[in-house]
């Protein structure tokens, strides 16, 4: 810590309010959606509940800035010393270095678990923006000089079998970014050279963030519009700015999962340590998943690029969170050797070059093992503490020597990482969709469908070679590549027998 904050700063911050009734797990997994409006009427915020929180908040001097029955929060601001004495803990000053912009900047942390008033035990679940330092990590991967083979979008589109006559069309891919932005004339020229429509893409910002170029933010921005924008060239595309922090995060995904139209699938290729994350975002956010199921949305998340570790190197073994969220498609990376010209594939192993990287993949300590997910033998946690929630789900192209081609700062690069594979997945949901004629929602229960250990499952290429530390492949899923990388054809005549069921 290096110092204190002035007391008498003005703190804004999110109290989350329980539902009126808690969501149907069959309305979260499917195959049922429901409408925004039906959500807030529902299983939005109880008005009585919002009013206590008013009413309690404004007895403690907080000033009521904003009221959300669907996104059930209600936001407070008051000096510093105020929302201290509102919730107890204990604010410090610190210096970090933002990952996405590589800028050191000052921001608030906080000390010790929040205490509500005895009112309002039971109604506020969580309490998000006490601490304004970043969190999360852009899960793009650049070795220069490394290059072994190079994709285009397309291309791996072709080698994972994308389904014919689809091109994500009528369908919305929202994309989440914590920092950076993107140049119009690169997208230009990105999608002119493979001879696609240059996309309309809208962006959104909150939180005082917007489309900012000029930092190292902007690679992985870069990678997933025109990754997304070429394997869906059809669906419109909403690029959501943030700033990177708790409530920066959970604002973008609320903004996202609430939007007009309602997105096809969200694509999320950042991420941290399970055990970097508080209980309260934690809570807050897998909430909103589960929200976004119910929708229809397709939530995609990256599982990190520091093998089973997850980059803490404490000797144990962690997981990624977003992607450990029992809501979300976890999208893990291997290693994709392939001749595009013939649609050939050499070889498909777990991503895994040691120090420069590897995906990552395990097991939650955090979620529990869902019951979808029950026939995939995931291993017990570190420490024989019983099964939790085992990631990825699935898997593409993450390798950087094995890279993605973009378009960066007016020349042509390649770059890798599960932040590829992430909206690769994106594209391909919405271009199930688009075939299928429905939203999909919570994926997951249906990729799992009739899933056996040590067997292929159906819709996919399993991998069966290579490991990211911690965790072996083997036939089936594995605590790597999930339960393989796409056959996109095949994946999409198992859901269509699915809806048609």
């Amino acid at each position: 810590m290096n110092g204190t904050p002035d007391a008498s700063d003005r703190a804004e911050i999110t109290l989350m309010v329980r539902r009126r009734r808690e969501l149907p797990r069959e309305l979260v997994e499917g195959p049922g959606t429901i409408s925004r409006e039906d959500l807030a009427e529902s299983y939005g915020a109880d008005p009585a509940d919002l009013a206590l929180v008013r009413d309690v908040a404004g007895r403690h001097g907080l000033e009521v800035v904003g009221t959300d029955a669907l996104a059930r929060r209600v936001v407070v601001a008051a000096a510093l010393t105020d929302v201290t004495a509102f919730l107890g803990g204990e604010a410090a000053q610190v210096g970090v270095v933002d990952p996405f912009t590589g800028q050191e900047s000052e921001y608030r942390a906080w000390r010790g678990e929040p205490a509500f008033p005895a009112e309002l035990k039971g109604v506020v679940t969580s309490v998000i923006g006490l601490d304004t330092r970043p969190r999360v990590r852009p899960e793009f991967r650049s070795f220069p000089g490394r290059q072994r083979l190079l994709y285009t979008p397309p291309e791996l589109g072709a080698l994972y079998d994308f389904p014919a006559g689809t091109d994500g069309t009528g369908q919305t891919l929202a994309i989440v970014c914590m920092g950076g932005g993107f140049r119009q004339e690169d997208m230009e020229a990105y999608f002119s050279g493979l001879g696609l429509p240059v996309p309309a893409i809208r962006t959104v910002g909150v939180g005082g963030a917007a489309n900012e170029p000029g930092g190292p933010g902007d690679l992985e921005v870069v990678l997933d519009i025109q990754v997304a924008g070429a394997l869906a060239p059809g669906a419109d595309l909403v690029v959501y700015f943030a700033p990177n922090s708790d409530q920066g995060a959970l604002d973008a995904l609320q903004a996202a999962v609430h939007a007009t139209p309602t997105p096809t699938a969200i694509s999320l290729s950042w991420g941290a340590p399970e055990v970097d994350s508080t209980g309260e975002l934690l809570t807050a956010m897998d909430d909103l998943f589960a929200e976004a199921a119910s929708l229809g949305i397709t939530v995609c998340a990256a599982i990190g690029n520091e093998g089973s570790g997850d980059g803490k190197y404490d000797g144990g073994s962690h997981v990624n969170f977003p992607a450990s969220s029992p809501h979300v498609l976890a999208c893990g990376g291997t290693t994709l050797v392939a001749d595009p010209a013939s649609g050939k594939i050499e070889s498909e192993t777990v991503w895994n070059t040691g120090a420069e990287g590897a995906t990552g993949g395990g097991v939650s300590n955090v979620f529990g093992l869902p019951a979808w997910q029950s026939a995939a033998d995931v291993p017990e946690r570190t420490g024989g503490r019983g099964k939790g929630r085992g990631v990825p789900d699935v898997a593409a192209n993450a390798d950087p020597a094995t890279g993605y081609q973009i378009f960066y700062n007016g020349r042509l690069g390649f770059i890798g990482g599960t932040s590829a594979a992430t909206p690769l997945w994106a594209a391909l949901v919405c271009r199930l969709a688009q075939a299928l004629g429905r939203p999909l929602g919570l994926l997951s229960p249906l990729l799992y469908e009739g899933s056996v250990p040590d067997q292929v499952t159906e819709g996919f290429r399993d991998v069966l070679s290579g490991n990211n530390g911690a965790y072996a492949s083997a036939p089936g899923w594995d605590p790597n590549t999930g339960l393989g990388v796409p056959d996109g054809a095949a994946l999409l005549e198992k859901l269509r027998r699915h809806v048609a069921g």
